[in-house]
């Protein structure tokens, strides 16, 4: 039986759509002693790369800095049927400038408080921005999936 797989791939206007909407990104990053070190971050995007905040001193920044490949995954639906997914296997920047890293945070803190950027509501955490780093990500490889385009058969 030849593979659906390509059957149940998501647009790009799906995927931009997913990651608009989405809300905890599963970040794995390649730990000292060879396993993977897996976190949740909140997330955005800006200029068509995935960004989250982290302290510049986290786990996640030394796995990063000594080994730059990072895999990303976004999932939603509770139900066989209804469950999607995105993996993006990618290098992972890390920008250590304070301004940039106030700007992605003011807009992590409008995306999660609902309240437009320059608000007080969204630059609530910006007084963390000296403390913390921008962690870009560079897609070399995305692989995707929608059961619901499956029709019901398995």
């Amino acid at each position: 039986m030849p593979s659906r797989r390509n059957s149940i791939a998501l647009t790009e206007e799906e995927q931009q759509e997913m990651l608009d909407k989405g809300w905890t990104l599963q970040v794995a990053s390649n730990g000292v002693r060879g396993f993977p070190h897996v976190v949740a971050m909140w997330y955005v995007v800006v200029d068509g790369k995935i960004c989250f905040s982290t302290f510049r001193k986290s786990q996640k920044v030394l796995n990063l800095r000594r080994d730059p490949k990072i895999t990303v995954m976004l999932e939603a639906g509770h139900a066989y049927n209804e469950l999607k997914g995105l993996v993006i296997e990618g290098t992972a920047e890390v920008v250590d400038d304070t301004p940039y890293v106030a700007m992605v945070m003011a807009h992590v803190g409008a995306k999660y408080s609902g309240a437009p950027v320059g608000t007080p509501e969204s630059q609530a955490m910006n007084p963390q921005a000296p403390k913390r780093v921008i962690i870009r990500i560079t897609p070399d490889n995305i692989v995707t999936w929608d059961h619901s385009k499956l029709g019901g058969k398995y």
